[in-house]
C-alpha cells in the first residue's frame, strides 16, 4: 500500500517504500505494511513476517516426508500442518488372493471399511479341492 511521503517539504505521493542509504552500506527499507493481514498461524514456525508495522512470528509447524502402511485403522494427516516433505501412502499389497484359491461364486474385497469401492476383487471360481490325509487322496466337492 503505497502513502505519500514528505521530505525536506517537498510531498512525494503513491511511495511504496523508502529506502535510506546506511553509512556502513546497504540500505534501510521501510515499507507500509498496513495493509497486511497475515495471523501467526498463517506462518510457518520460526518465520517472521510484519503486518500493520507489528512482527509476527508463525507458528504451523512443519512435517517431515513420511511413509504410510496400510492398516486396519484410519490414520490421518492431521491439518494445520506444512507438509515439507513426500507424503507417501503405500499401495496394498495382497498376496495368494487368486480366483482359484476362493470358493467358487465367493466374492472377496479388498479395500476401505466406509466404501463400496474396491482396490482389489475378486470372485471365486474354486469348486473341487485334493485333501490328502493319512495317505488318503479325496476330492471335496464345494458348492
Amino acid at each position: 500500500m503505497a502513502q505519500n511521503v514528505i521530505i525536506n517539504g517537498v510531498t512525494y505521493q503513491n511511495v511504496p517504500e523508502v529506502d535510506i542509504p546506511l553509512s556502513g552500506g546497504g540500505t534501510a527499507k521501510f515499507m507500509d505494511t498496513s495493509d497486511g493481514d497475515a495471523a501467526s498461524g498463517d506462518v510457518l514456525s520460526g518465520k517472521t513476517a510484519y503486518v500493520n508495522g507489528t512482527k509476527v512470528t508463525g507458528n504451523i509447524t512443519s512435517k517431515a516426508a513420511a511413509t504410510y502402511t496400510p492398516t486396519a485403522a484410519d490414520q490421518t494427516i492431521a491439518s494445520g500442518q506444512y507438509l515439507s516433505g513426500n507424503q507417501t501412502i503405500e499401495g496394498i499389497v495382497v498376496t495368494n488372493l487368486s480366483a482359484s484359491n476362493i470358493a467358487n461364486g465367493v466374492v472377496v474385497k479388498v479395500g476401505t471399511a466406509t466404501d463400496d469401492d474396491s482396490v482389489v476383487s475378486v470372485t471365486g471360481s474354486l469348486s473341487a479341492a485334493v485333501i490328502s490325509q493319512d495317505g488318503t487322496t479325496k476330492v471335496l466337492s464345494i458348492s
